[in-house]
């Protein structure tokens, strides 16, 4: 099995619906997002997937966030857009964006601070 990981990173504010303390206030983030994808066999010219489109495709999804706050961005409209929920939701919509059998998620980190993250990965 092949682990491949790229990392990208977005701007945005949130504030925690009934979250006791100051993360209940409006406030921002610069994100970083570790994303990594495996496959089970490289393709014909002995690559899992180009990272340049998965970079690519990496950053079509984080772009829906960033410079954006997260709470009036669906599914976060009703769910809070802590770093749990938000590593969630950038797992399923790469998952939607990668080539069907050849490539699959493995986990999305979600840094939001220097010394504080969330991973989210399917079992």
């Amino acid at each position: 099995m092949y682990e491949l990981s790229i990392e990208t990173s977005f701007a945005s504010a949130h504030q925690l619906r009934g979250y006791k303390g100051k993360c209940e206030n409006i406030h921002g983030h610069n994100w970083r997002v570790q994303l990594s994808v495996t496959a089970a066999k490289l393709n014909e010219i002995d690559i899992a997937i180009d990272f340049h489109d998965l970079k690519r495709m990496a950053n079509e999804v984080v772009e829906q966030l960033d410079h954006k706050m997260l709470n009036e961005i669906f599914p976060f409209t009703e769910i809070n857009p802590s770093s749990e929920n938000i590593a969630k939701w950038i797992f399923e919509s790469m998952g939607k964006k990668l080539p069907a059998n050849s490539v699959k998620m493995s986990s999305v980190t979600v840094w939001e601070s220097d010394t504080a993250s969330a991973t989210y990965y399917e079992d």
